[in-house]
C-alpha cells in the first residue's frame, strides 16, 4: 500500500495563499485531512510544508523549525502592509548607499524584538489584526505586543537602487516584511517588500520542492503518495528512541515505559537535566510509531502523539 500519510515540500507560487494551496492539495489528492506549516503570504514564493493525513499532527514541529528567505526590498515607498499589496503611505527620495543599507542591518541581528505588522494574523480579542484593519479599524503598531525573534543571518546580497536584495535566516515567527518596513524606517526613506521567496524551512529545500503542476502529473497517473516525505522527517532534531516490541505495544497504547527498556546500544536522548525532552520513537522492525516525553522525575518515557496502532506496534514490519 502506499503511503498516503506524509509531508509534501511544495513550491508554493506567488498568488494564491496557503489556504488556497491547501485546497487544491486536497482536491487532487482526494484527502480532506490536510494542513500547511508556517503560512507564506499570496505574494511569497517557495517552500511551503503541507501535511496530509495523520501527518497534520507534526505541523507544530515544522513550524518551529529555522526558516531561509530572498527577499527584495523596495526602498523609499512605505506601504500599509509593509509589502506591494498595500497602499502606498508615503514616498521619499532615496539618498543612501549600499554601505548604509549594509551597516544599517546589523541592528536586526540576532535576538531582537519585533512589532508584527498591523496587517497579520496576530489577533486581538479572538479577531485577526488584519481583519480589524481592512474594516477600517484604527490600529496602532507601537500599540501591538513585541515579539522575540531572532535572526541568524541577514546579508545585503544585491544592490540596484532604489531596489536591494536580502539573503535571511530566521526564527519561526519573524515577519520579513516587518523587517523590510523596519529597515526603511532605521534608513529614513521607508521601504516595503516587493518580493519573497522562502528557500528553506527547516531541512527542507526549495531545490528539493514540487511544484503544483508537478503534483497534479503525479496525482493523475496515482503517483502523488510517491511525493511525500515521512511523517517522521518532521522529528529528526528529536533522538530515536528504540524499543522491544512489548515495552512498544504499551508504550503505544498510551502506558509509560521504563527509560531502561529502550534497546541499550541506544544513546538515552535528551538526558537527565530536569526538562521535558522529546524522542521519535521506533520498534524493532524500524517502524515509526510515536513521540514520547522523557518524565526525568520518575525515569520513563510517557506518549506524546501515537501514529501507530497497537497491532502495529506488536507486530511489526521488517525493514
Amino acid at each position: 500500500m502506499p503511503m498516503t500519510d506524509g509531508i509534501l515540500n511544495l513550491d508554493k507560487p506567488s498568488g494564491p495563499t496557503s489556504h488556497d494551496v491547501v485546497d487544491q492539495v486536497r482536491a487532487l489528492t482526494g484527502v480532506r485531512r490536510v494542513g500547511h506549516a508556517g503560512t507564506l503570504d499570496p505574494l511569497a514564493t517557495g517552500v511551503l510544508l503541507v501535511c496530509i493525513g495523520r501527518a497534520t499532527r507534526v505541523a507544530e514541529y515544522l513550524m518551529s523549525g529555522r526558516k531561509r528567505y530572498r527577499a527584495r526590498v523596495r526602498l523609499g515607498i512605505t506601504t500599509d502592509t509593509y509589502d506591494a499589496e498595500g497602499q502606498v503611505v508615503a514616498e521619499t527620495e532615496v539618498e543612501v548607499s549600499r554601505d548604509q543599507v549594509a551597516a544599517a542591518l546589523s541592528q536586526f541581528r540576532g535576538a531582537i524584538s519585533q512589532l508584527p505588522p498591523v496587517y497579520s494574523a496576530v489577533k486581538r480579542k479572538g479577531t485577526p489584526l488584519h481583519r480589524l484593519a481592512r474594516r477600517g479599524a484604527r490600529i496602532e503598531r507601537r500599540s501591538l505586543e513585541a515579539r522575540p525573534v531572532e535572526i541568524f543571518h541577514l546579508e545585503l546580497t544585491e544592490w540596484q537602487p532604489p531596489e536591494c536584495t536580502l539573503e535571511i535566516s530566521c526564527s519561526s515567527g519573524t515577519y520579513v516584511r516587518a523587517l523590510a518596513h523596519d529597515l526603511g524606517q532605521a534608513l529614513g526613506c521607508g521601504a516595503h517588500l516587493t518580493g519573497l521567496t522562502r528557500l528553506a524551512s527547516g531541512k527542507f529545500r526549495l531545490e528539493d520542492s514540487v511544484t503544483l503542476e508537478e503534483l497534479s502529473d503525479a496525482a493523475a497517473g496515482g503517483r502523488w503518495p510517491e511525493l511525500l516525505h515521512p511523517i517522521d522527517a518532521a522529528l529528526t532534531r528529536f533522538p530515536a528512541l528504540h524499543l522491544d516490541a512489548d515495552a512498544a505495544r504499551r508504550l503505544c497504547s498510551g502506558q509509560a515505559v521504563k527509560a531502561q527498556e529502550r534497546d541499550p546500544t541506544e544513546r538515552q536522548p535528551g538526558g537527565r537535566d530536569g526538562a521535558a525532552h522529546l524522542a521519535r520513537v521506533y520498534g524493532p522492525g524500524g517502524t515509526f510509531l510515536a513521540i514520547a516525553a522523557y518524565d526525568p522525575a520518575t525515569d520513563v518515557w510517557r506518549p506524546r502523539k501515537v501514529f501507530a496502532a497497537q497491532n502495529a506496534a506488536h507486530h511489526q514490519r521488517a525493514p
